[in-house]
C-alpha cells in the first residue's frame, strides 16, 4: 500500500474504517516530479505552473501530499489553482504526451520512462524535498495479523529481508533489469544532464511514527480528514514498529532506538512532538 492508506483506512477517511497496521516501509524516496517538454521555459519557477493540469497515482498517497505541499510553497492554491487528477502510473507517459496532463508526480520508473521517450524531464527529485520520506509499504488488516500471526510473521521477515539486501548499493545493479538509472541513481534528467543521486531511491523498512504524524498533518491541512486528531495515537496504532524492530534484529540489522524523529522539508523544520504548531503554520490549506 501507499504509506497514506492504511491512516486513511483506520480512520475511515474515504473508506469505511477498519483497523490496519503498516509494519514496514518498503522503500524511501525514488519519486520525482515531471514536467512536459514544452515547459522547460518554467522549470525554475513553479509559481507559473498556474493552471496546469497534473497525474497523481492516487488521492491518499506520499505524492498527492508532496505535490500539494511542494506547489503550496511556491504560493498556488492546490485545489483552485492546479488541477491534480488520479492517473494510474503506467498511463501517465502516454497521457503526458497527448496532452492531458502537463506534469506528474509519480513512482519510477515512469520518470525515467518519459525522459528516455524525450517526452518530458526531471523537474525534481521528490528526496529534494523530503529526503528519506516513505512511499510504498507493506500493510495489512489487524484483523489479519492477529487471526494469522505466522503468515503475518513470515510477510513480513520476507518483505523485511528483501528491503534490507535492496538497501546495499553492490546489490542495485544485480536487481535493477531495466530500471537501473533509477536504482544506481545515475540518469539522465531529459535537459541535457547526466546526474549523479546514489540514494535516489533507497530501501529502510522501518515505520516510523513520526512519517505518520507527518501524514496525518497533510491529511488535516487538505480536509481528507477533520476536527481533533490524535496524531501519536494513531501513528502508534497503525505503525507496529516493534514487529518491524524484532525481524531487523533477526536479521542482523540494528534498528533505530527511537520511533519520532524530526525532518526539514523545504527547508521548514517539522516537529512530531508539535503536530498542531506545524499545521497552523501553513498559510494555504483547508482544514
Amino acid at each position: 500500500m501507499l504509506t497514506p492508506m492504511p491512516l486513511a483506512i483506520t480512520m475511515g477517511a474515504g473508506s469505511t474504517a477498519v483497523p490496519f497496521l503498516m509494519p514496514a516501509v518498503e522503500n524511501i524516496n525514488g519519486q520525482a516530479i515531471v514536467l512536459h517538454v514544452d515547459h522547460r521555459d518554467k522549470n525554475d519557477d513553479p509559481s507559473k505552473w498556474k493552471g496546469f493540469k497534473f497525474g497523481v497515482p492516487f488521492e491518499y498517497s506520499m505524492h498527492n501530499l508532496l505535490l500539494r505541499y511542494y506547489v503550496a510553497e511556491h504560493g498556488l492554491d492546490p485545489d483552485t489553482d492546479i488541477q491534480i487528477r488520479v492517473v494510474p502510473p503506467p498511463e501517465m507517459v502516454a497521457n503526458l504526451r497527448a496532452g492531458n496532463l502537463d506534469d506528474y508526480l509519480s513512482p519510477d520508473p515512469f520518470n525515467q520512462r518519459t525522459v528516455w521517450e524525450k517526452v518530458g524531464f526531471i523537474h525534481k527529485l521528490t528526496k529534494e524535498i523530503w529526503d528519506d520520506h516513505p512511499c510504498c509499504a507493506f500493510a495489512c488488516s489487524q484483523e489479519f495479523a492477529e487471526t494469522m500471526p505466522n503468515t503475518y510473521d513470515a510477510l513480513l521477515k520476507s518483505l523485511i529481508g528483501a528491503t534490507q539486501y535492496a538497501h546495499a548499493p553492490e546489490n542495485r545493479k544485480e536487481i535493477s533489469a531495466v530500471i537501473e538509472q533509477v536504482l544506481t541513481g545515475r540518469y539522465a534528467d531529459g535537459l541535457g544532464n547526466i546526474k549523479d543521486v546514489p540514494d535516489r531511491i533507497d530501501f529502510n523498512p522501518f515505520p516510523w511514527h513520526s512519517m505518520g504524524v507527518w501524514i496525518l498533518t497533510q491529511m488535516k491541512r487538505w480536509g481528507y480528514i477533520e476536527g481533533d486528531v490524535d496524531y501519536e495515537g494513531v501513528a502508534e496504532q497503525v505503525y507496529p514498529a516493534g514487529d518491524c524492530a524484532k525481524i531487523m534484529k533477526d536479521l542482523g540489522v540494528t534498528p533505530p532506538e527511537e520511533t519520532y524523529k524530526s525532518y526539514t522539508i523545504m527547508g521548514k523544520t517539522f516537529d512530531p512532538v508539535e503536530p498542531e504548531v506545524y499545521f497552523d503554520s501553513f498559510a494555504i490549506k483547508r482544514g
